[in-house]
């Protein structure tokens, strides 16, 4: 089974956009596409959880409080990616695009990670 992905409201679609252009395979969904756009926090943790997909993020100052909060109260995640605003789209892509195609679902599962970053130190040369 491979990864899904849900971006949350903050995601630059440009991001979602070109990782369908690099891999039309996988499964990306935006904000608006599915519903959630303006949905708070909790509530997208706790539907994306219920679609199996990992959530994409660039709202590290608050998604990782909400995301512990998820945990501590036993819900389960896919998992939840940070991606930093300053990082350029083309790594942002890459670092997705290798996840989707090396990564199975339980290795992200209740952690989060930051990207690019997290390909550097998953996908070693």
């Amino acid at each position: 089974m491979r990864l899904r992905f849900q971006a949350d409201n903050d995601l630059r679609f440009g991001i979602v956009k070109a990782v369908r252009r690099r891999e039309p395979a996988v499964d990306f969904a935006s904000a608006l596409e599915a519903g959630l756009d303006g949905v708070p926090d909790p509530v997208l943790l706790d539907r994306a959880a219920a679609e199996g997909r990992v959530l994409v993020s660039h709202d590290r100052r608050t998604m990782i409080d909400h995301f512990r909060d998820h945990l501590a109260a036993r819900k389960s995640s896919p998992g939840v990616l940070i991606v930093s605003q300053g990082s350029a789209i083309g790594e942002v892509v890459d670092a997705l695009v290798l996840l989707w195609a090396l990564s199975e679902p339980a290795e992200l599962q209740d952690q989060v990670h930051y990207v690019p970053s997290i390909s550097r130190h998953f996908f070693t040369q």
